[in-house]
Parts: structure tokens; C-alpha cells; sequence
């Protein structure tokens, strides 16, 4: 924008779907105008016979001050003298028919703290970032072949005060930051943080885009719970929300008194199945306002990457609803034609401004090339989630162990297409709420193979190829479901099983971090290699995983049975020295503490399509790291 008012060429390439830092031209924004300081207002609203701004300022009075259409296509202006940051103010609409509606401000970078709905005035701009380090280390890392372990927060339930109020993102700033860092993640993933009227949709149900919540303090305080993750080496994921917006009237449903954000047409608008409204991306200034709110959180907020959130119900116009409902497409068929243009689009123009950003899909679909280039044919995202991975898994651990032998295939399968597309593997705060237990409590069995069970799991996870992510409370073994109006039960880690559990998972963080193997090669296929997947009878399996570095790799084997084994044969690629890296039933985690002591010598004698083999302990319910050390390079297979 070359000016204070809004000039042509931003409203024309607002008009045509191409103003991507929109968010510098519409809402309010302080500014100085021929001396005069003051807030300037622009607004999109074609379809209101006028508009008018009220506030602190005129006492809600809009007749003061009516706002100036200044383009045929509806974005409406007027600078106010004398407004300062901290006052409150909305729209007041006056409809084609009449009515007056006041609505908080799609743009604005504040809002009035729940229960009230007023924007409030702010400026984003001055706050001394401190993470130039960050960013010059992140234009040089290659986000494929680093460690990526993310802990997911719900910034309301991770730890509350003792009065029940919400911690600050300063408060956050520093214990959250500290926790994060000392249990070996690199990265914070946040449940959804743009403005939100009721806490039960932890974020997922939004009224204000460009508006980080006022729940836990000022723009200014997120700013530096950012800054602080940058300078502890963590990095920061939001969840994002394109697909859907909540129907409260303050909001952005029927606008200016008409379907605007929203479909024209009720059957592609309505999000049955969550009761709200789905974005119509064939609106060019629509396209114009999500595409920039995703650049805005990038620009002004310096987060790293984006988890898009819900894309089967972006890319498909009946998820969701019932048949009777159906409609469908100009071509005959179910896909929202448009959504998959604006992802391709948005997919292509955050990575033209930010082309170190993850852009993760959050998609339950199996949509061919997610994480495909779009000028490869792909959607252009850069990871997706691997909800096949976590459906089967959490369907064979719910499984009593007696009869896994049964459905070996749910702990293999995913082998078959883990190349596809770049993965994260996420056990996420979807599965431990509405009855479908904590991770801890899903594990069948007593008390002792509960805890056991689950650190088989992580352990498992850890060895499979593809980045991570765990839902708060799942390291330490909350047995309770996700209580979403309290915090973690923290009180827990007075009892030795989970603070073993605790450690355990601290551990594991940290042997990944330090293992290469563990993620360099993650999305190549010549990162990983079976040794055995067939012993289904014990429920038993054994793989390697290989960095570019020959003599770097880690043999995994998990054992998903009770059943001790205390003679069991591996075939390993190599002659010379093994040792045990970690093992999920040491004692001090709470398991039975059958270890593999000492160095353990790999034999000529081929076992499992190997040309060498080592006799080792596989303890119950257990997942134990291998890693070869002295090896002896001539005798090394080949193969």
C-alpha cells in the first residue's frame, strides 16, 4: 500500500483474490494524516447500505462517524482522530434491508476478552524480536532431513493457576518453554489461538482470523512466547483453520447482512456435522482474506508452520453431512473444485514468501500427492499427517494382547505406502477426548502392562519412519481423557509409574535428537529395512534404520506380548559389537528390567535374510534400541 488510504491497485488485488498482506490495508490500523493521529477503518462489506464505526470513542454513536464506500465492491474507509491502542470499537451495519447489525472486525489484531466481542484497536508493530539466530539457522536447516519431535499444547489446559485462571503467554513463556526444552522436543504445536467465543472448541470454531486470543494476554506477550520458543531452539506450529467459521452473530456469518465469508447457497455452506459455515473460496476477496491471515501469522508472529486443520472437509462438499443433503459439483462429482484451487494457491504462496515454512495437512483422506509440489499435480503442502499410521496402531494396542498374532497386519501395513507422501506420525488431542480414553487407559491389561504397553508404543513410534507429534499429558501417562476445562493432572508424577513413564519418554526425545538414523533419511526409502515383519506368532518385530552415513544405524525391535523371551535370534548386516541404546523395560522407567548388558557379538550365522546374527533378551511388553558399535567394515552385507 502506497498511501494511508487504501489505494487501486490494493483494492484491485483484493477484488481478485491477489492482496496477500491484506491485513496491511483493511482493519484498523493507527496512522498520522496531515498531522493529524488518529486510527484509520476499512472494512469489506457490498452489500450494506452503510457502515459506521463505534466505539469507546463516540460512545457506540455510529451517526458520528458513517464510513466513505470507496470501492463498487464494497470495502468501505474513514480515518477517526484522536482514537488511541486499547479502545474498543465495531461496525455498525445497516443492511439492504434495513437492520443494523454490529459486528467485531474480520482484521482486527485484538479483541475484547470473552464474554464481550468488541475488536479492539492495536499496532503490531515495534516489538524487538531477538530471534535473528533462529531464522538464519532455519534459511539453512532442510526441514526433511532434521529431527522433528512436536509436542502438542492446549495453551488453556496445560497448567492453570491455583485460583483456575489461565497462565499468560509470558507465565508460558518461561515454565512452558523450559518443560518443552528439557523433555527433548524441538517443536511446540499449538491448538488454535485466533480468537474463539466459547473454550470448548479449543480454538477450532473461530470468529477473529488476524486476532490471537486475549485468553492469555496482548499480541505483544504472544510475540514473545514466540521469541523466547526461537531463542530455546524450539519451533512454533498453530493450528489453522480455513475450513470453517462459527455462526455467532459478532462474527463473520452473514456479514453485512448477506452471505459474504460464507456460500450463497445454504447446502455447500452449512458444516452439518459441526453446526457452522464453510468458507466460499470461489469469492475472489475471500481467497484475498484467508491467503493473507496465513502469511499475516508467518509475518507478524514469526510461527514456523501451519498444521492445516480438517482438509477432508475442504476438499470433498458432503463430508460430513447426511446423503439427503448431498450435492455436487459443476462436473458431477463430490469435490469442492474451488477449495482445491485456494490450497493449491495458498499451498504455492507461503512458500513463495516463507520457503522454510511447514505447511502440514491434517487430512484423513488418501487424496493422492498431499505433499506434492503443484506443479507436480499436488496439493503443495510439505508434511501431512499419518492418520492410517494412528488408526491402526491405537486399533492393535486397544487389542488384548492374546490376540494381536491375529491383526500383525495393522502393525506392518503402513510400510506399504510410508513413502507417499512426507509423514507425521501424531497420537493428537483428537484421540483421548469424547470417551476414547487416554492413551494410557486405551492399553489393555493391569496396572504394570498399562504403562508398559504404552512405552512399547512410543518406543515403536520413535523406530518408525516419519516425523512425531504427542499430545500434552501423554508423556508422563495421564490416565484420565483430556479434561478440557482443567488442567493436566500434574499430581500424577508423585507416583513412581509415571514419573518412570516421564523419564522414559525424556529419554527417548533425546536418543532421537542424537540418532540421525532416527530421521535423516525419513522420507527415503533407503532409511529404513526390515529384518523380520513375519513373526506374528509372538507378536514380535525386528528393522533397521539407516542415516546416509553407512555405519550409522539402529536395529528396533518390539515386543507387543507379556511374553519374555530370553533367547531370541535378530539377523543383523554385520559382523562386530552391539550395544543396548535404550530399552522401554529398564527398571527405572517401571518396567521388569530384563537388559541387555554389556557388548553383545554378532555371529556368522545367518538368520533372517542376514548374513550375520545376535542372541538377545527381549523383555515383555517392550521396545529396545540397538546400536552397532566396532563394526567390521569387509564383512559388512552388501545387500
Amino acid at each position: 500500500m502506497n498511501s494511508l488510504i487504501p489505494g487501486p491497485e490494493d483494492l484491485f488485488l483484493f477484488h481478485e483474490g491477489n492482496l496477500f498482506q491484506s491485513y496491511r490495508v483493511l482493519g484498523a490500523h493507527p496512522a498520522v494524516i496531515g498531522g493529524v493521529a488518529g486510527v484509520r477503518f476499512a472494512v469489506w462489506a457490498p452489500h450494506a447500505r452503510q457502515v459506521r464505526v463505534v466505539g469507546d470513542f463516540n460512545c457506540w454513536d455510529g451517526s458520528a462517524h458513517p464510513m466513505q464506500k470507496i470501492s463498487t465492491w464494497g470495502v468501505w474507509f474513514l480515518f477517526v482522530p484522536a482514537v488511541r491502542e486499547g479502545e474498543y470499537y465495531k461496525y455498525e451495519m445497516v443492511t439492504s434491508s434495513g437492520t443494523l447489525l454490529y459486528k467485531a472486525d474480520p482484521y482486527a489484531f485484538w479483541s475484547e476478552l470473552k464474554p464481550g466481542t468488541a475488536s479492539r484497536v492495536v499496532s503490531l508493530e515495534g516489538y524487538p524480536w531477538t530471534d535473528q539466530a533462529w531464522q538464519t539457522q532455519k534459511r539453512t536447516c532442510q526441514a526433511y532431513r532434521s529431527p522433528m519431535n512436536i509436542y502438542e499444547v492446549h495453551l488453556g489446559t496445560w497448567k492453570k493457576n491455583p485460583d483456575g485462571s489461565h497462565r499468560t503467554y509470558r507465565e508460558l513463556a518461561e515454565e512452558l518453554v523450559a518443560y518443552v526444552k528439557d523433555m527433548g522436543y524441538t517443536h511446540i504445536e499449538l491448538l488454535p489461538l485466533a480468537e474463539h467465543p466459547y473454550d470448548r472448541s479449543w480454538g477450532y470454531q473461530a470468529t477473529g482470523y488476524y486476532s490471537v486470543t486475549s485468553r492469555f494476554g496482548a499480541p505483544a506477550d504472544f510475540m514473545y512466547f514466540v521469541d523466547r520458543c526461537h531463542s530455546a531452539g524450539i519451533g512454533v506450529i498453530m493450528d489453522w483453520v480455513p475450513g470453517h467459521f462459527v455462526k455467532d452473530e459478532h462474527g463473520l456469518r452473514q456479514f453485512d447482512g448477506q452471505p459474504l465469508f460464507e456460500y450463497n447457497d445454504p447446502a455447500k455452506a452449512e458444516k452439518t456435522e459441526w453446526g457452522t459455515l464453510s468458507f466460499d473460496y470461489s469469492k475472489p476477496e475471500v481467497v484475498s482474506f484467508l491467503i493473507s491471515n496465513a502469511l499475516f501469522w508467518f509475518d507478524r508472529y514469526h510461527i514456523d508452520g501451519l498444521r492445516v486443520d480438517a482438509v477432508a472437509s475442504m476438499l470433498f462438499l458432503n463430508f460430513g453431512k447426511p446423503r439427503e443433503q448431498w450435492v455436487k459439483n459443476a462436473r458431477g462429482g463430490e469435490e469442492n473444485l474451488e477449495a482445491i484451487e485456494f490450497i493449491k494457491k495458498l499451498n504455492q504462496t507461503v512458500f513463495r514468501y516463507f520457503p522454510d515454512a511447514l505447511m502440514m495437512a491434517e487430512d484423513s483422506t488418501d487424496w493422492p500427492l498431499v505433499t506434492a509440489p503443484v506443479h507436480d499435480g499436488g496439493l503443495g503442502f510439505n508434511y501431512k499427517w499419518n492418520m492410517g499410521w494412528m488408526n491402526d496402531m491405537l486399533k492393535y494396542m486397544e487389542l488384548d494382547p492374546y490376540f494381536r498374532h491375529g491383526r500383525h497386519q495393522l502393525l506392518t501395513f503402513s510400510f506399504m505406502y510410508t513413502y507417499a507422501e512426507n509423514y507425521v506420525l501424531p497420537l493428537s488431542h483428537d484421540e483421548v477426548v469424547h470417551g476414547k480414553k487416554s492413551l494410557l487407559n486405551k492399553m489393555p491389561g493391569d496396572y504394570w502392562q498399562k504403562f508398559a504397553g504404552l512405552r512399547t508404543l512410543y518406543g515403536y513410534m520413535m523406530g518408525h519412519p516419519g516425523k512425531k507429534l504427542l499430545f500434552m499429558g501423554g508423556e508422563f501417562g495421564q490416565f484420565d481423557e483430556w479434561k478440557d476445562l482443567e488442567d493436566l493432572d500434574w499430581e500424577l508424577l508423585g507416583y513412581d509409574s509415571h514419573r518412570g513413564m516421564q523419564r522414559f519418554v525424556r529419554d527417548l526425545n533425546r536418543v532421537y535428537l542424537h540418532e540421525a538414523s532416527l530421521w535423516e533419511l525419513d522420507h527415503r526409502p533407503e532409511g529404513f529395512s526390515w529384518i523380520d515383519p513375519h513373526d506374528h506368532k509372538q507378536s514380535i518385530v525386528t528393522f533397521m534404520r539407516k542415516s546416509s552415513k553407512p555405519e550409522d544405524q539402529l536395529i528396533i525391535v518390539s515386543n507387543f506380548t507379556p511374553v519374555f523371551h530370553e533367547k531370541y535370534r535378530i539377523g543383523v548386516p554385520a559382523a562386530g559389537d552391539y550395544v543396548e541404546l535404550l530399552n522401554s523395560d529398564a527398571g527405572e522407567y517401571g518396567g521388569s528390567g530384563q537388559r541387555n548388558a554389556g557388548m553383545l557379538k554378532a555371529g556368522k550365522r545367518p538368520w533372517h535374510n542376514q548374513p550375520f546374527s545376535l542372541q538377545i533378551k527381549v523383555p515383555p511388553l517392550a521396545t529396545v534400541f540397538f546400536k552397532p558399535v566396532n563394526l567390521h567394515r569387509n564383512s559388512t552385507s552388501q545387500k
